[in-house]
């Protein structure tokens, strides 16, 4: 007997590279665009006020959360960070991704 193709998609890709396409493009927003390609932080922007002063927004390194830690920042709300949605397995999947990676 002859499977149809889609029973056996999970197999398609590791758990590790489901991660990390889900951390480069969870829903249409990279995490890497703000929090680094491992998830060490980086510069989100700069600029400079009127007084001269440069300010920069920072992304926090979120590689030493841990699994409960993660799932409790992705499904909150957060001022600038986007809401993704995710489910814990996706999420569980990015976490594995980002510890695999460093």
């Amino acid at each position: 007997m002859i499977l149809p193709f889609f029973m056996y998609a999970e197999d398609f890709m590791s758990h590790f590279e489901y991660g990390q396409m889900l951390y480069s493009n969870p829903r249409g927003v990279s995490c890497a665009l703000c929090h680094g390609k491992y998830g060490k932080g980086d510069v989100i922007a700069s600029y400079k006020q009127e007084d001269g002063k440069k300010v920069e927004l920072q992304s926090p390194d979120i590689t030493n959360l841990t699994f409960k830690q993660m799932i409790k920042a992705l499904n909150s709300s957060h001022k600038i960070m986007p809401r993704y949605y995710l489910t814990d397995k996706e999420i569980k999947a990015i976490y594995d991704y980002i510890q695999k990676s460093q």
